[in-house]
């Protein structure tokens, strides 16, 4: 195992876990990824694979057939699965949101009907919160669900850049049921359909595929409600007006899991970069050894271990059930722009073929600045951070 892929203090599963992983991502999603990336094909032997292997499964609990494994194992997974293909990593993030937040927050038969297939990934989790106008701003989205008539709710409304809109067939959702009531008038819906685009659900359509300058072979849809009927016990949690503090829980794992994607992309922009220098030849001599990239990798590789020691602490401290937002937020924070900034110096040390798509840093170049705005922007983590700074003194 090389330095840069160590972390202290795992038990014997989670190393032997996160070996599996290694070996699957060398084997099986390397060697594809950047030719599945170029032609924005979604990965479907991969995913059977990873349902072979568990993953969908990792952090549901033993009593709903799933691993049992913890957020930290979980992120420790991801940033493997990133360092092989983002977009692989991105097809478990809002699996396990969900996954999570049902089983947090979930009724005894919300978790009964949903974990167990989820640990199986035939069930496989999509999450909403954002809309054309409301972006980082949660309490400005304008979805409606109001009371039907039999039990049920009519949901009308426009969701935006929903990760696995059209393959997943659970979407958790969150719609204002009472807008008078601030955060207080937000719900969570559980909202079943079939995988796909066009309608999906009656009053329920997944228009297309939005076209992305990276993350491609995952899918990343709108979502279109026209009356489409919910039975009030699809509600997570069984009561209206939780669905903002629910989504909020859910949020940390997922600031977690970005943060380990970083690591991830990081880690192999590294990887890539020493490889490259220590072949390429300029003055005599492998440019590895000219002090300028010298110091940039001593630079790059600082970068790549701090961000990743800042995501084992936020996922430790959420597994150790105390709240999280501070140190999710900082994990997510560093480890975008470190990966940012890592990308870009393994692009300078490839010279003039990191422009050349046939050099995988070409590939991580576009998909690093996803990093910067998923599950929220810089300025979001630092407005968190700050505030909790602020209450903490």
């Amino acid at each position: 195992m090389g330095r840069l892929q160590q972390t202290y203090g795992l038990t014997g599963e989670q190393r032997e876990i996160l070996a599996t992983v290694r070996a699957f991502v060398d084997k099986e999603i390397l060697p594809v990824a950047t030719e599945l990336e170029h032609a924005d094909a979604y990965p479907q032997a991969i995913v059977d694979r990873m349902r072979e292997l568990g993953i969908f499964g990792l952090m549901i609990g033993e009593e709903h057939g799933g691993l049992g494994e913890s957020l930290l194992t979980y992120a420790l997974v991801v940033e493997e699965l990133a360092r092989g293909w983002m977009s692989v990593s991105g097809i478990v993030n809002t699996h396990f949101i969900v996954a999570w937040m049902i089983a947090h927050h979930g009724t005894p038969e919300q978790r009964a009907h949903y974990l167990p297939r989820m640990a199986t990934g035939e069930i496989r989790g999509a999450f909403s919160m954002s809309e054309p106008g409301c972006g980082s701003d949660v309490s400005a989205i304008r979805t409606r669900a109001v009371p039907g008539g039999a039990g049920a709710y009519s949901i009308t409304g426009q969701k935006m850049w929903l990760t696995n809109g059209a393959t997943a067939n659970l979407v958790a959702t969150l719609v204002k049921t009472d807008p008078a009531a601030g955060h207080k008038g937000m719900t969570t819906f559980l909202v079943d359909k079939e995988p796909g685009f066009g309608e999906v659900a009656p009053g329920l359509t997944v228009p297309g595929k939005i076209e992305k300058m990276g993350y491609k072979g995952v899918d990343t849809t709108e979502l279109l409600f026209e009356g489409y009927r919910v039975p009030a016990a699809q509600i997570l949690g069984g009561e209206p007006g939780r669905g903002f503090y629910q989504m909020m829980d859910g949020v940390e794992v997922g600031r977690v899991n970005v943060a380990a994607r970083g690591c991830g992309v990081a880690r192999r922009a590294y990887e890539l970069a020493l490889a490259y220098a220590k072949e390429r030849e300029t003055f005599g001599k492998p440019i590895v050894e000219h002090q300028a990239v010298m110091f940039r990798l001593a630079e790059m590789a600082t970068k790549v271990e701090a961000a990743h020691q800042m995501m084992v602490m936020a996922a430790r401290r959420k597994d150790s059930g105390e709240r999280n937002d501070l140190e999710a937020g900082m994990a997510k924070y560093l480890a975008s722009e470190y990966c940012k900034e890592v990308v870009e110096d393994s692009f300078r040390i490839h010279g003039g073929y990191a422009y050349s798509k046939e050099f995988e840093i070409e590939r991580l170049y576009r998909e690093a600045p996803m990093l910067l705005i998923g599950e929220g922007t810089a300025d979001i983590q630092k407005m968190i951070i700050g505030r909790r700074l602020l209450a903490e003194s």
